[in-house]
């Protein structure tokens, strides 16, 4: 096919007041130019895509969140001469790529922007009338096989047959930073990218448990957020560590054996809140799914955030085990995550599942859990 350009379309912008429209839409810009070589144009709720390289830019632009379709397209003046000549080109191509025969039953649809001396009704049926002379193809407005849009805007038309689906949601970098409490395994991540499509500035913490855990978590770690990173060009993902070890230690030598895990991820928000601090962040996000781990019964949860001011978000918190694996699966982490990392030695044999928020106050007592949290917080360190 001889492709010119690619048309995005974007859905949840479109709602937004004129002023946050347009800001959104220089964001998405930006954002497309960052991932791939190309020209953009912005025109009354459509976005105009020229690249360098044609293929690339179909490949990629699926990695954009808040492009909702696209559809590679074909332009030309909006004029009858033009649209017939193009048109009729157009039909040829879809016959030679064994799109469009004559059993294939057709649909022309027209849309049309600005002041015209046709009818949008008119011009599709005009088109029709063109493709026919090319292919003696059966016309089926209600159920057809093939459907060419005819789009027209003021001065230029457009003629493309696929819309391919998009990421969807709002331009990554519209809706401010959160910090992500990013592990090796296939939740987090996943709850990471959820926040990404929701526009979502994403800062990256991993908490390092060693001696309680190998190497290889951090090495899953690093690969993870780079398979996340596609999806984040033009606002990258930042990455920050901490050794976590010594924290752990110290609740294991202080707090009741079972309250290891409760105490570990309260030390994880604690940290995580002031990082965001730190780093100008709205909020705090985490992989939790009510009752899908000990640490993530709906008690546990309500105890673990004690004390911490800031939002904690759960993009994942009513999706089962098989929902969250599928987007993995989707979005390339699954594999990663699946990778066995040596799991981590500091979880008790019986690990506390229904904590009280009064027990849970004395066990952080016991260990001091404010000065570990400072000192872990004062060892932290950007990982690039």
């Amino acid at each position: 096919m001889n492709y010119d350009l690619i048309i995005a379309r974007y859905g949840e912008i479109g709602l937004k007041s004129p002023k946050i429209r347009s800001r959104f839409e220089r964001k998405l810009v930006k954002n497309i130019k960052a991932t791939f070589d190309c020209e953009v144009d912005r025109n009354q709720g459509r976005i105009y895509i020229f690249p360098k390289n044609f293929d690339e830019g179909i490949e990629k632009l699926n990695r954009v969140f808040g492009v909702v379709s696209y559809s590679p397209a074909t332009s030309t003046y909006a004029n009858y001469e033009d649209i017939d000549e193009t048109l009729s080109q157009y039909t040829k191509d879809l016959m030679a790529e064994g799109i469009l025969d004559e059993n294939t039953k057709f649909a022309i649809k027209c849309r049309r922007v600005g002041n015209h001396d046709f009818t949008s009704q008119e011009m599709a049926a005009h088109c029709g009338g063109v493709v026919r002379d090319v292919v003696l193809a059966p016309v089926d407005l209600t159920n057809p096989d093939l459907t060419i849009f005819v789009e027209i805007r003021d001065d230029d038309a457009y003629i493309y047959h696929e819309k391919i689906k998009g990421q969807g949601g709002l331009p990554l970098g519209t809706q401010g930073k959160v910090v992500v409490l990013l592990s090796s395994g296939i939740d987090s991540p996943v709850a990471a990218y959820l926040m990404m499509k929701r526009g979502c500035e994403v800062i990256a913490l991993h908490c390092n448990n060693d001696p309680f855990s190998g190497p290889k978590v951090t090495e899953l770690f690093n690969q993870l957020v780079d398979q996340l990173n596609i999806y984040a060009k033009g606002v990258p993902i930042k990455k920050r560590v901490i050794d976590y070890g010594e924290y752990l230690q110290a609740a294991k030598d202080n707090a009741p054996e079972k309250m290891t895990c409760v105490l570990c991820k309260s030390g994880m928000y604690h940290i995580a809140e002031k990082l965001a601090q730190k780093l100008g962040a709205d909020a705090i996000v985490d992989g939790s799914s009510v009752g899908q781990v000990a640490s993530q019964t709906l008690s546990n949860i309500l105890a673990t955030r004690y004390g911490v001011e800031m939002p904690i978000l759960s993009p994942l918190i009513g999706l089962d085990k098989e929902e969250i694996t599928a987007i993995a699966k989707e979005i390339g982490t699954f594999e990663i995550s699946k990778i066995d990392d040596g799991g981590c030695s500091a979880v008790p044999k019986y690990p506390e599942t229904r904590a009280d928020l009064e027990r849970v106050k004395q066990a952080c007592e016991a260990m001091n859990q404010d000065v570990e949290v400072q000192r872990a917080f004062e060892n932290i360190r950007r990982l690039d």
